[in-house]
């Protein structure tokens, strides 16, 4: 079965010169990935002849369907259409229902239709025209050779709509597509050299038709196996058969599957075991409780939380000692030992999380350099501590921050509480 090759091409300034993010891209690979075309480029060009010309000819010769966006509006530096109409030597040429339909969208609307609308209605002659129900740019999709091209509207919504409604239908009528299979495992607690140490044996053993990719982001690693095939059920057999492998290494580590985030997994242990959170956040300024709320349902099981920034409340509030304030400082395994012990006793909890440290810019020491944060977690008859020592950057300090208390919160729901 031959690899379907696909190029996009972003065209626009705007894109350059970083006003509007390309978001488009993004969307369609993911979309392209799930029926088994394979993305081998996407490239950003400005609103240059030269330079788009060039990119249609670069991409025509590596790819079997060429995505294009954006440069379809009525003004004059939008240059695809006429450049498209040249590209493949064919007149631009009215489409009375191209008209038509423009025509109609205006009314619906309510809006007065101008002569460069009617002109989005003129297309090459050599390409189909393809209806935008919810723009005025219509789509126009080419046939040469062996490539097929998509010109839509750079408007994320209307792009969207022409690939659901026409090109991914069309792409099994075109071309023999395999089956892709794909499975993530989610993982915290380890970074991602350490993880492929653990799992080099296993990752060297994977069959030919089974490739792994490592997906690292802030505090996680995602490890995604993607299977291909002719038969959904027996790929997604050999995927998860290597997965039950591979557990036994990293079980430890992992906290969830495919789209299921941390925070989730969290609320999941917690329904299931019955059990109740409470949180005294004074580095991480309240995040781990705005994650912790993000999940819907989260006040089964969240009994509250406090932000004791200044250390006068974390005596008031949480009852931490004035001797350990005073002798080994806010930022202390001792502090956070007490703070958790004291939000949990506070609001009546199963466990109660702690954090506190210096996420910066200012406020370190030789000592307690910037990055320096003490987290812990109490229950009954345990407190877990962890130090971490983390970058110079205060708002990735407090992300980072926030995947450490919960993983911690999962790890000691795990080994005490089942």
């Amino acid at each position: 079965m031959k690899l379907v090759k696909a190029e996009i091409i972003a065209i626009g300034d705007e894109l350059l010169y970083g006003q509007i993010m390309d978001t488009n891209s993004h969307w369609i690979s993911q979309e392209l990935d799930l029926v088994g075309v394979k993305v081998v480029r996407k490239t950003t060009v400005g609103d240059k002849r030269e330079d788009i010309l060039t990119a249609f000819s670069e991409a025509e010769k590596r790819a079997d369907l060429v995505l294009i966006t954006g440069g379809l509006g009525p003004t004059q530096d939008d240059l695809t259409k006429p450049l498209l109409a040249e590209y493949f030597n064919c007149p631009i040429q009215e489409v009375p229902e191209a008209v038509a339909a423009i025509t109609e969208f205006f009314k619906r609307r309510g809006r007065e239709m101008t002569p460069l609308n009617i002109l989005q209605g003129h297309l090459p002659s050599c390409c189909q025209y393809v209806p935008n129900e919810v723009g005025t740019a219509p789509g126009m999709w080419f046939e040469r050779g062996e490539t097929y091209w998509m010109s839509m509207p750079g408007v994320p919504h209307e792009m969207k709509k022409l690939m659901r409604d026409f090109v991914i239908p069309k792409l099994p009528e075109i071309f023999e597509l395999p089956i892709i299979f794909h499975k993530v495992i989610k993982t915290a607690g380890i970074g991602e050299s350490w993880l492929a140490d653990l799992i080099n044996d296993w990752e060297n053993a994977l069959p030919e038709n089974i490739k792994l990719a490592y997906l690292p982001s802030l505090g996680h690693v995602k490890l995604r196996l993607t299977g291909f095939g002719t038969e959904f059920k027996s790929i997604e057999a050999e995927v998860d058969n290597q997965i039950q492998l591979v557990l036994p290494k990293i079980q430890k580590y992992v906290y969830g599957y495919n789209n299921e985030t941390l925070e989730t997994a969290i609320g999941k242990l917690l329904r299931e075991n019955r059990k109740t959170l409470a949180l005294a956040e004074s580095c991480s300024g309240g995040y781990i409780t705005h994650l912790v709320t993000t999940v819907p349902g989260s006040s089964d099981y969240l009994q509250g939380a406090v932000v004791p920034y200044h250390n006068e409340f974390k005596q008031k509030i949480l009852r931490v000692k004035k001797e350990t304030l005073e002798s080994k400082g806010a930022v202390s395994e001792e502090t956070v030992q007490e703070m958790s012990k004291g939000v949990r006793q506070l609001f009546g909890a199963d466990f109660g999380l702690a954090s506190s440290g210096i996420a910066g810019p200012d406020g370190g020491t030789a000592e307690k350099p910037v990055g320096t944060v003490w987290i812990a977690c109490a229950g009954e008859g345990f407190i877990e501590t962890k130090k971490l020592q983390l970058t110079q950057d205060r708002l990735l300090n407090i992300q980072l921050t926030g995947v450490a208390v919960l993983n911690l919160l999962r790890i000691c729901i795990e080994k005490y509480d089942k």
